[in-house]
């Protein structure tokens, strides 16, 4: 096996002899199993294209006009045993791609926990993951870590031989979360929620980066990802939460708006909440939650009057983003207030409600207020004494 990757690379070293070689050389288990998957392929791909290759020059000088030694038959059209080696060879090696992308597919799914830290070490009961929730902003990549209730700006720190879970969403267009030395890349996208899971089983700083073209600021979306061991690991947990930003809503409303290479920043405090709140694009104050509009829709909707349940964006990331609903840029308001719902699951905090007897009841719109959001929330109105 070590002979069959040092001669995939041979083509590798000669052409990219003065780029880094982090993709064939990574840090992390699942990008090593990753790099195996590429080079046993083109392994495989150079049975034939080697021979093929080969056969070309040699029936070109065998059979050039001026050998008149080679023998000449102009009426030869069938060979069984040339048939069959032409054809089983190619079949033989597609079965073994066709069987070796299908494990691959599955073992290295993006979505599914890891079954070992390395080739030679299984996870154990104590091996709990490192959850990270990132966030591709414009263009800067926000990390919270919820389990210690810190984070990070263009900067991702995690102990060596610890599985890492990350939860990916966006704030605005599509990106994506790639770091060659620890995992294959994965989309971010806003409204969306992707996972990752990976590890790096050696301490060293990595370069993580956006692979998917974002805007102007594009080329500056890059972040350092540092691997630890577990007492540097404490450490730069400490770093974090003696800084003194903290990073509530408000403050992620100043972050998300658009900048270019943006320095490292260390947050000691997150909302618990943020994340939540990010994924489903309801950060503004008053603003009803995507899960929110889903549990309602499902109960059969708010009917006609929830046509006009609709606040005006005081911050409006991109021109006349909210134009299709009115003449000016609204969103659709909350009917609960956020500390009402805080401590429920989002996705469970209006499922159980009976939303039938409330359709066609008119909603009061209270004064709009940015220094009170739970003010904002729409009030339902008193429901009618007859049943009619």
């Amino acid at each position: 096996m070590r002979a069959l990757k040092l001669l995939a690379l041979l083509p590798f070293a000669a052409l990219l002899g003065g780029c880094d070689f982090v993709v064939l050389a990574p840090a992390g288990d699942v990008a090593i199993q990753q790099r195996d998957l590429v080079v046993i392929s083109t392994v495989l791909m150079l049975i034939i294209v080697l021979p093929v290759m080969a056969l070309t020059i040699f029936f070109a000088w065998r059979y050039r006009q001026s050998n008149t030694a080679a023998p000449y038959e102009p009426e030869w059209d069938h060979s069984t045993q040339l048939e069959l080696v032409i054809w089983s060879a190619p079949l033989l090696i597609i079965i073994c791609l066709g069987a070796l992308t299908w494990m691959g597919t599955h073992l290295l799914d993006p979505y599914r926990s890891l079954g070992r830290i390395a080739a030679d070490k299984p996870i154990e009961s104590k091996d709990a993951p490192l959850n990270v929730e990132v966030v591709a902003l414009d263009w800067k990549w926000l990390f919270i870590y919820p389990d210690y209730g810190v984070a990070a700006v263009n900067e991702l720190a995690a102990p060596v031989d610890r599985p890492i879970r990350f939860r990916i969403t966006a704030s605005s267009v599509m990106n994506s979360f790639y770091i060659p030395a620890l995992a294959g890349q994965i989309y971010a996208m806003p409204g969306m929620e992707t996972k990752l899971h990976a590890v790096a089983n050696k301490a060293g700083t990595f370069r993580g980066f956006s692979a998917n073209y974002s805007g102007a600021g594009f080329s500056g979306m890059h972040f350092e990802f540092k691997s630890l061991s577990s007492a540097d690991f404490d450490k730069w947990i400490g770093t974090a939460r003696t800084s003194g930003n903290m990073l509530g809503r408000t403050d992620y409303l100043q972050l998300e708006r658009p900048s270019q290479n943006d320095p490292v920043r260390l947050y000691r405090s997150v909302d618990r909440d943020l994340y939540k709140a990010i994924l489903n694009m309801c950060v503004e104050p008053g603003k009803m939650c995507m899960s929110e509009m889903m549990a309602i829709d499902a109960k059969g909707g708010l009917g006609r009057e929830g046509l006009n349940n609709t606040l005006p964006l005081t911050y409006d990331k991109y021109a006349r983003r909210g134009a299709p609903l009115g003449a000016s840029p609204t969103f659709v308001a909350g009917i609960c207030a956020m500390d009402e719902i805080k401590d429920a699951p989002s996705r469970d905090v209006l499922a159980p409600l009976d939303l039938t007897p409330l359709r066609g009841v008119g909603l009061k719109r209270p004064p709009f207020s940015p220094a009170h959001p739970s003010s904002t929330s729409l009030l339902l109105g008193q429901r009618p004494k007859s049943d009619s």
